[in-house]
């Protein structure tokens, strides 16, 4: 778990500093109990220190009137409290002090580290990679640009990322929501529910398609967070990913269109499991797919297709879309 903030950590030891003072406390009173005072003997002589208007003081040897030395005993009393006390607060200032140190900013192992918090108004490489995780979370209907922008758009995406796993829904990104999101990813950047072998059975390089190896293995990134969000909002059950990206010579061996996304990267065959084939489709419109191809299309009786194409095309008729 990664600590947010100072007051769980002041938390977590304020037993330990009350159970110092508790213990200081009884140990001086166990102390005074074992004293020795003034005892009499059965003849009523008086045995030990004297008792009259005047008493010692154990530290220093002085003699002190009967009533200054109640003061006195009070005082030490106090005394020793409040340096318990001192020595309690310097060793939980060393605590939080370190612990506050090393846990910020919270760590993504092998992948990406947020280092500051991110609202409406920032840009940079940080926000595109904000955008790429918030792929998924773009509305009905709509397409989150990645271009390192935080605008309305990124803003409004980010509140349905916060709502979907019950964070406070403000539109900002801290350390709550890069929590989350390290939570979600492995630690080359792909949600933990699929990976780049899944989403590309054709090569190990990505080469051969209609884009660079590079650009193709990106865009297979946000079709895998798009589908995380997907699969988060269909209750979190497996979703099966039959096709991704496709070489030229291995699209034209399964007898793909010419044109295919999958030449691109950016597309994914989903076959039937926990959630039929519409359900899959229905769903898939608010994810960021443009292209969404399913049952009662031509070729698609047994897969939903979804896609980043330039333009919005779906069409599934046997699910009413």
């Amino acid at each position: 778990a990664k600590p947010t903030g100072e007051f769980p950590i002041f938390l977590d030891y304020q037993d330990d500093v009350l159970e110092a003072l508790k213990a200081a406390v009884e140990s001086e009173l166990a102390q005074r109990r074992s004293s020795p005072g003034p005892r009499r003997s059965r003849g009523g002589s008086v045995v030990g220190p004297p008792v009259g208007p005047e008493c010692v003081d154990g530290s220093s040897g002085r003699r002190h009137a009967r009533a200054d030395c109640r003061h006195s005993h009070g005082r030490n009393l106090v005394s020793r409290i409040l340096k318990t006390l001192l020595r309690c607060v310097m060793v939980l200032t060393f605590m939080t002090g370190t612990a506050v140190v090393t846990a910020a900013p919270a760590q993504a192992d092998g992948c990406y580290t947020w280092s500051r918090t991110l609202r409406e108004g920032t840009s940079g490489a940080d926000v595109t990679q904000l955008q790429i995780r918030l792929s998924g979370y773009p509305g009905q209907g709509a397409v989150l640009a990645v271009d390192g922008s935080f605008g309305p758009a990124t803003k409004a995406a980010l509140k349905r990322f916060q709502s979907a796993y019950g964070l406070a829904s403000d539109g900002v990104a801290g350390p709550a929501t890069y929590s989350k999101i390290y939570a979600l990813q492995d630690n080359d950047c792909t949600p933990v529910h699929f990976s780049y072998a899944e989403l590309n059975k054709c090569n190990s390089t990505w080469s051969g398609g209609a884009v660079s190896a590079a650009t193709a293995k990106s865009n297979a990134l946000r079709t895998m967070w798009k589908l995380e969000a997907l699969r988060h909002a269909l209750g979190d059950k497996p979703i099966r990913v039959t096709s991704g990206f496709r070489s030229k010579s291995c699209n034209s061996a399964v007898g793909g269109a010419t044109n295919s996304r999958h030449l691109y990267g950016d597309s994914a065959d989903l076959g039937a499991g926990p959630h039929s084939l519409c359900t899959l489709a229905k769903q898939a419109r608010n994810h960021g797919f443009r292209g969404i191809l399913g049952p009662g299309y031509p070729g698609h009786n047994d897969h939903t297709h979804v896609d980043h194409r330039a333009s919005r095309h779906w069409s599934a008729p046997t699910c009413g879309i």
